[in-house]
């Protein structure tokens, strides 16, 4: 999970198959313990030690036998992997590590220190304020250092992935490319077996497909069901439907280092042509609202102070002839799959961009080929979003529009701003939520000065399963756990 940031993979990986130091509570952003029992942090901040819980079993498996339980050896190892470049598994992620880039943890982390076999200290360079947040993040599971050395001695490295081992409530049992990937219960999890024997993820990016399995009771739960496929859901006798305003903001990313999209001007006259009404109506069904801000309204720190860019064609016309774009074709990626007809609306923006001059090309493709491309900055725009993963405000803005992230690849705009940069350091240093709100919305401000992004909505986030799911509560981190589900009859 740490050399990927989609909710897909997070889903697939450390929400079945692992654990963290410390986890979210239940359909919240509140932090609890988890292979931590408990922690402290040190009276300047600088400090934080670690109490490891006893006991954990790791997963056993056709190609693994453990013969020890979790100790302070798999948190080092965990961590030091992605930020140590002279650790033997450092390289063997040839992209790299995303979050922990973006993050700037190399940087961030002095040392990590085992105290005992069970206690490990992480001390770092400055006081950073979403640094527990952070660890209760998906790139932050916890692997098992006894495997990894094992694939180290036979030089199968890419085992790591492609048969995973976790302590998490399900372990791998096979994964068929493009089709499903197999996960049995964890008699011995530590928080006790989940009460589904198996589970199966269904790989299914044909949205109508998913819809008429769900019906026939081929699976049981269907994440993200289009907008548009809600009121039939809802009228079945055998569904349940459930929305919940996510922690997500959708976007269009334009590549500032591109001509034409670095000039601010341009990029406002994008936000600015977009009729949002005809969107929504149009992509969500209404089940979404305008956005303007990076951070979504339901988190803290969400500027009241902007507001959206006027629906303007004139002045966007104007500020297109003063950018000097001289009529060129601009390519827009779309993915396939997701929450929205990506192509759809990406031809609506098309539309849109059209009566202010603009000429743009729709390029649908594989998702992950949509990260790959928009990583590497091989694209004008692209269709986007982000969805909370520790209910931080920082989280929004760090990975996503920091100089750091370029770098990383996250900061699909490549938009490095010193001034905005320095905001978000003051606010990660500040220990003071007041403070850090207030840098927030002052980096807001700037963002809606800047137009890094061309934001389009915050949308509610649906799931549909048969009523015979019990025990499934919605993240607003737009995440799916399955531990505590079960069917009844």
């Amino acid at each position: 999970m740490a050399r990927y940031q989609s909710t897909v993979t997070n889903d697939a990986s450390s929400e079945a198959l692992y654990d963290r130091l410390l986890d979210f509570e239940r359909g919240t952003t509140r932090v609890i313990p988890s292979l931590a029992e408990r922690y402290q942090v040190s009276r300047d901040g600088l400090s934080y030690t670690f109490y490891l819980r006893q006991g954990v079993r790791f997963h056993r498996t056709e190609y693994f036998t453990p013969t020890r339980t979790l100790n302070a050896d798999d948190v080092l190892f965990t961590f030091q992997r992605m930020l140590d470049r002279n650790h033997p598994w450092y390289a063997s992620a040839p992209s790299g590590y995303p979050f922990a880039s973006s993050l700037g943890l190399a940087g961030l982390i002095k040392s990590i220190d085992k105290q005992g076999p069970y206690v490990v200290r992480f001390t770092l360079q400055r006081t950073e304020s979403p640094f527990i947040a952070n660890l209760a993040m998906g790139f932050a599971s916890i692997l098992s250092k006894e495997y990894a050395d094992q694939l180290l001695r036979t030089g199968r490295l890419e085992d790591l992935n492609t048969h995973p081992i976790g302590s998490g409530p399900f372990l791998f049992k096979r994964y068929d490319k493009d089709a499903t990937i197999r996960y049995q219960a964890h008699a011995d999890y530590w928080r006790g077996a989940p009460r589904i024997e198996n589970l199966y993820f269904s790989i299914t990016p044909d949205h109508a497909v998913r819809v008429q399995r769900l019906l026939a009771n081929e699976c049981q739960i269907a994440i993200q069901p289009k907008p548009e496929s809600l009121p039939q859901l809802r009228s079945h006798p055998e569904i349940q439907v459930n929305s919940i305003p996510a922690l997500w903001t959708m976007y269009v990313a334009p590549n500032t280092s591109r001509r034409w999209l670095s000039d601010k001007r341009f990029r406002q006259a994008l936000w600015m042509a977009m009729d949002k009404a005809a969107y929504i109506k149009a992509v969500l069904s209404g089940n979404a609202t305008p956005a303007w801000n990076p951070i979504p309204p339901g988190m803290w720190s969400y500027s009241t102070t902007t507001s959206d860019y006027p629906y303007d064609l004139v002045k966007a016309r104007k500020l297109v002839k003063a950018s000097g774009y001289d009529g060129t074709e601009l390519v827009m990626l779309a993915r396939t799959g997701g929450l929205i007809d990506a192509k759809k609306a990406a031809e609506l923006l098309q539309a849109d961009w059209a009566k202010i001059g603009v000429k743009l090309k729709v390029v649908q493709m594989e998702w992950g080929e949509v990260l790959r491309r928009t990583a590497r900055g091989e694209h004008d725009l692209a269709l986007f979003g982000w969805v909370s993963d520790n209910g931080d405000p920082d989280n929004f803005l760090t990975p996503n529009l920091s100089c750091a992230a370029v770098a990383s690849g996250g900061n699909r705009s490549r938009w490095c701003n010193p001034d905005f940069d320095m905001l978000l350091s003051r606010a990660r240093a500040s220990s003071d939520i007041r403070e850090r709100a207030r840098l927030y919305e002052a980096a807001q401000q700037l963002f809606h000065e800047e137009a890094p992004w061309i934001p389009t909505v915050y949308p509610m986030q649906p799931i549909a399963m048969r009523k015979s799911v019990r025990g499934f509560v919605q993240s607003p981190f737009g995440s799916h756990n399955f531990y505590k589900v079960y069917l009844t009859d």
